[in-house]
């Protein structure tokens, strides 16, 4: 009896099947090509177990949700750069590794006022483009003129908006026996410096969850063209930054309690 290709190489895929596998760290077996593997959980009345993925902008939403999910404690890693954290809650240990396929991700999202702040910090702004952010934020923002002295929101639009150049011109003249000397200097300066606007204080919440923070930008006045440019310098920008992902790590700690263990950095499964 002759036998065709198919019918050899599946008595072939049966017998490779059939062979004793060596030992290995982990499970294995061999197959015929032409064998699928099906999952069958989709058919039964329940979930084989349960798994998900939470994904949110909310520090209390996550925080309940981590604390509803009773059982071992989990893990979370929190990455300050990104201002996020990720719990497992199937990670498990070394005697007992979990699939880590059940999880929460919290991304915090940034206020409004906090984009407001990073957006406009570092830039150079004409007249009109500073009176009109200082006049939509007026709520948030105390003006300090020089000397530390407040003002008025209203006061310190009108001294932007008034910010005037004008140009001086100094002479020294010095005579000697042997000759003259004579040196002359014109330089440029925004008048009014008395009534300007030094700073400006911004009051506001960097993330939904954390504390209000008060943020000091200071006024640059760049008097290179006929038009004076503006520019506001966030002070301690580094360091208030660091601030934040440290109360970051703190609420969140205190919110989630000991459902989790916190870890700073990042994971991946």
């Amino acid at each position: 009896m002759s036998l065709n290709k198919d019918t050899l190489e599946l008595i072939i895929d049966n017998a490779a099947a059939a062979t004793a596998l060596p030992s290995t760290l982990l499970p294995v077996t061999a197959l015929p090509a032409g064998v699928k593997i099906h999952n069958l959980e989709v058919y039964q009345a329940l979930r084989s177990r349960f798994r998900g993925a939470l994904n949110t902008t909310s520090l209390r939403d996550f925080a309940e949700y981590t604390i509803s999910r009773k059982g071992p404690a989990a893990k979370g890693f929190i990455d300050q750069d990104n201002m996020s954290c990720q719990v497992f809650f199937n990670l498990g240990d070394d005697d007992a590794p979990g699939h880590a396929d059940d999880t929460a991700m919290l991304t915090l999202k940034p206020t409004a006022a906090y984009l407001a702040l990073q957006k406009i910090v570092g830039r150079l702004l004409s007249q009109r483009d500073l009176a009109e952010w200082i006049e939509d934020w007026n709520t948030s923002l105390v003006a300090v003129k020089e000397g530390g002295e407040t003002m008025t929101i209203s006061a310190a639009v009108a001294s932007v908006r008034n910010i005037t150049i004008e140009a001086k011109s100094t002479a020294t003249t010095s005579e000697h026996n042997f000759g003259a000397a004579r040196s002359a200097m014109d330089s440029i300066e925004a008048a009014n410096a008395e009534s300007r606007v030094e700073a400006l204080h911004f009051s506001l919440i960097p993330y939904d969850g954390l504390a209000t923070r008060v943020f000091t930008l200071k006024l640059s006045i760049f008097t290179g063209n006929d038009k004076p440019a503006l520019k506001l310098r966030w002070t301690g920008e580094e360091q208030q930054v660091e601030e934040i992902a440290q109360e970051f790590k703190t609420t969140l700690a205190k919110e989630v309690g000991g459902a989790a263990t916190l870890i700073l950095g990042t994971f991946s499964a």
